[in-house]
């Protein structure tokens, strides 16, 4: 995984393991995929856990201000870091 050219608060450890996968227990593993997201990373995960629908009713910047205008506060807490865990 390339690392990107993020404005963001930087971890040199959490940069160093970004995309590595960890082996866990027989058949599982965790890898970092990215932490300290920006504004798509929010946008993202409120999709993720909304629905498809808001696609259509909310533009990425509409649908952060509704979030924040309606208290939906967990897709910005989701951006701090995101795991890939199986």
């Amino acid at each position: 995984m390339s690392k990107s050219n993020i404005n963001r608060a930087s971890v040199s450890a959490l940069d160093d393991i970004l995309g590595k996968t960890f082996p866990v227990l027989d058949h599982g593993h965790v890898r970092v995929i990215d932490y300290m997201g920006d504004d798509a990373a929010i946008v993202q995960a409120a999709r993720v856990s909304y629905g498809a629908g808001t696609k259509k009713v909310h533009e990425d910047r509409g649908l952060i201000r509704y979030l924040m205008r309606h208290g939906h506060t967990t897709p910005f807490e989701m951006c701090e870091i995101k795991l890939h865990v199986r």
